[in-house]
């Protein structure tokens, strides 16, 4: 379940997080999720390294690919709470979740990967023959390209304008929140309200990633 950001949302999304994950990291996922879960995520990064000299289009298609496989599951189920939003490790390891969690993954994968942040938004849309709120992650060429959508509901890769299912009302990345118009670059709001539901996620994945030794 989604939650829907108003316009005066926080704009600061981090996005660069250092995923080399050492053997403390993998020790504090085992003890979280067993052994099988460090398994899933050094999978992950293997992935992640192959597709270091690759084309983008590769890049594109197999993180969307390899995160697709996972089983949707409601937060209300998967973590006894009415929106939760995973962490990419939260969601490797436990190899489902909803789909703030597909296009959470998605994003910081591909941007390992080396893809720009300003060229990847978060966006908030209704699915229409769902006719509820969904995410996607969108990846623009240029900022006045029609995006390509990543997304785990229709599994290919396509223009936006090619997405007839689905309508959008926002999105977002580290440089700003942007009103979505007709799923292309739209108009940048202002606000300065924290975001919440991100700020969870990330402190969280701080503490898996770097335990105690985080500033």
């Amino acid at each position: 379940m989604l939650v829907l950001l108003c316009a005066t949302c926080s704009t600061l999304v981090r996005a660069k997080i250092d995923f080399n994950l050492d053997s403390e990291s993998y020790f504090r996922i085992e003890i979280a999720y067993g052994k099988e879960a460090s398994k899933k995520v050094k999978g992950w990064r293997k992935l992640i390294n192959e597709l270091q000299g690759e084309d983008l289009d590769e890049k594109l298609y197999e993180i969307n690919r390899f995160f697709n496989r996972f089983d949707f599951v409601d937060d209300l189920v998967h973590w006894q709470q009415k929106d939760y939003w995973a962490t990419p490790i939260e969601f490797i390891s436990t190899g489902a979740g909803d789909c703030e969690d597909y296009t959470i993954a998605k994003y910081f994968s591909l941007i390992e990967l080396g893809i720009p942040e300003q060229q990847l938004r978060l966006m908030y849309v209704t699915a229409l023959e769902l006719r509820q709120p969904h995410m996607v992650l969108a990846y623009y060429e240029t900022p006045t390209s029609i995006p390509l959508v990543l997304d785990n509901i229709n599994r290919r890769i396509l223009p936006a304008n090619k997405r007839r299912d689905l309508s959008p009302i926002y999105s977002f990345n580290g440089n700003g929140l942007w009103a979505a118009k007709a799923m292309g670059t739209g108009r940048k709001l202002r606000g300065s309200g924290p975001m919440k539901m991100w700020d969870d996620m990330v402190e969280r994945l701080d503490r898996v990633m770097y335990g105690d030794k985080q500033e």
